[in-house]
């Protein structure tokens, strides 16, 4: 994303949490919007506590987990950030102008890469259901990734010398 489109992104999410703030009578403090910043300025998936870790090293501002979580929950109401619960790990994304992508997990080592599939848009786009708007979508595809198959046909080599060697 260009730093243009980042910034006009970036003051969009402000913006919205600006508006829910004023209108349900919410303090604007802040760690909140220092928390958006550090989440908007984030590549990809994060977890808690590599935010925590982030707005302490680069923001130079820590914050306590409650903060964190509490703060995260609002962003997911307000639809500003999205959460994944990925093999083992819980996994936080921001999601205001990326809501429609697809995840494939290694089953084995938990690795999660990003797949930007038209083809799978567009199917979920023509797909029309009855009586619900969609906003997005998140898709997980669960499988073995190249390096742990990798180390897996190595381990059966080894396994299949020892067992001839045996003989």
């Amino acid at each position: 994303m260009a730093k243009g489109e980042k910034l006009a992104v970036l003051e969009s999410v402000e913006r919205i949490l600006n508006n829910y703030l004023e209108m349900n009578n919410h303090r604007k403090t802040p760690e909140r919007f220092t928390i958006l910043r550090a989440i908007y300025n984030t590549e990809g998936h994060f977890t808690l506590d590599e935010l925590s870790e982030l707005l302490s090293e680069k923001y130079n501002f820590p914050v306590s987990r409650a903060t964190l979580y509490n703060t995260l929950n609002l962003f997911m109401k307000l639809r500003l950030v999205i959460r994944h619960r990925f093999q083992g790990t819980t996994a936080y994304e921001a999601c205001y102008d990326n809501t429609s992508h697809c995840h494939q997990i290694c089953t084995i080592c938990g690795k999660v890469v990003e797949v930007k599939s038209s083809i799978i848009t567009d199917a979920i786009d023509e797909v029309h259901l009855k009586r619900f708007r969609k906003d997005g979508f998140s898709l997980y595809i669960y499988g073995v990734c190249s390096t742990c198959q990798a180390k897996m046909t190595r381990l059966r080599r080894i396994k299949k010398l020892k067992t001839t060697e045996k003989i």
